[in-house]
């Protein structure tokens, strides 16, 4: 694409970084508006606008459109992650979260895991109807969000009364259920949503999500090329080994926030697994064995995936409603700066080192502030007086 429309590594970074500015600056409106117009009208609008934004970038004819596209982009695909986690929160109780939120972060890896394949398929369609690969690329990427719209507007229900396939009583048991963890977790409606943005326990876990984010995109960016330092291949064999992590993300996903909801324990599943993760991470970088590398590689993606489900059961525990909404994509649009933090980061060790063993190394002690902020987050929101649950103290 580089070649074809003029646009250099320099602009390429700029693209990525405006990206992130547009969807920083709308997450938090995205999600209020979400509340206000209903899920299945603006889940229908992000759908096609973000569907047909990915196909016009097909379109683009040098930098400036490239710029302007991946910022509208970044507006377009905000409130989508946090959309869905803030609908999650006003559908199931607390006790269930962690398997929900496992089920739902569990489309992370499988895209992963498939993305690279599908996209030498679709680089491969160079030429056909005069179109490169990288155009048949956007093409293929954003139809299926703009084919998902309509049947997203027809059978999207907007809350619990509006569900067609539960009965009365099953309804208003579930709306009980609801209103039971509100009072039994001390669940906070602000009189203005907005005022979420300014509650510390929402700033403290927007921190608290930065290491899991800025190590994901980083890992993810980075992956095929550190197992082409590690230890070599084709290209082919190399889009092969990068899958095995993400195989690994798999499984931790459907384990680990399960455990989370049979033990009632958050926090001690969150410092193993940032524990586990920050060990692993440094040893795929201080390994010689290219086994043992990918092997180390597949732990901490095992431990990355299954941390990102398990840290969105927290939010719901002390917000409801509006107050959610806007909390969760205050969290969730700081959180991630570090999908640009991340990726730059190991770039500019990697430059400096000439290998790739820094980034882990530097990763490795992300995840160690990350177990930090476990016991901070811990201390600050599960120990006020009036939580009434049973809480699991970190391992």
């Amino acid at each position: 694409m580089g070649a074809d429309v003029g646009i250099g590594d320099a602009a390429y970074g700029l693209g990525a970084g405006l990206f992130f500015i547009g969807y920083f600056l709308f997450e938090v409106p995205s999600n209020l508006l979400l509340d206000k117009f209903g899920a299945r009208k603006w889940f229908t609008r992000i759908l096609l606008t973000w569907g047909l934004i990915t196909m016009a970038m097909a379109l683009i004819q040098g930098p400036k459109s490239f710029y302007l596209l991946r910022f509208l982009l970044g507006v377009a695909e905000a409130g989508f992650f946090p959309g869905v986690l803030y609908l999650i929160t006003q559908w199931y109780p607390v006790r269930h979260r962690g398997k929900i939120m496992g089920m739902f972060v569990l489309a992370q890896p499988i895209a992963m895991m498939i993305a690279g394949p599908l996209a030498g398929l679709l680089l491969g369609m160079d030429g056909i109807a005069n179109l490169h690969g990288w155009q048949w690329l956007f093409v293929a990427v954003g139809l299926p969000a703009v084919l998902l719209a309509l049947p997203t507007f027809l059978w999207l229900p907007d809350n619990i009364d509006k569900v067609k396939w539960l009965s009365i009583e099953q309804k208003q048991w579930l709306k009980n259920e609801l209103v039971k963890d509100e009072a039994e977790y001390d669940q906070t409606r602000h009189a203005n949503p907005l005022h979420a943005l300014k509650d510390k326990r929402v700033l403290l876990l927007a921190l608290y999500y930065l290491p899991v984010t800025l190590s994901i995109y980083g890992l993810n960016l980075w992956l095929p090329t550190i197992i082409k330092q590690f230890g070599g291949g084709s290209d082919i064999q190399i889009g092969f080994l990068s899958s095995i992590p993400y195989i690994f993300g798999i499984i931790g996903l459907l384990i680990i926030p399960r455990s989370t909801d049979r033990l009632n324990d958050r926090y001690g599943h969150l410092s193993f697994l940032y524990a586990l993760g920050a060990c692993a991470m440094f040893l795929s970088g201080w390994l010689n064995s290219p086994v043992m590398q990918l092997a180390a590689l597949a732990v901490v993606a095992f431990c990355l995936f299954s941390s990102t489900a398990v840290f969105w059961t927290l939010p719901g525990r002390f917000l409801t409603g509006a107050s959610a909404a806007a909390g969760i994509a205050l969290i969730n649009s700081v959180g991630n700066l570090g999908g640009y933090v991340g990726p730059f980061g190991i770039g500019l060790l990697k430059e400096y080192t000439g290998n790739m063993a820094a980034g882990l190394y530097f990763l490795s002690i992300v995840m160690l502030f990350g177990l930090i902020l476990t016991y901070i987050v811990y201390a600050k929101l599960e120990r006020q007086k009036t939580q009434t649950v049973n809480i699991q103290k970190p391992l």
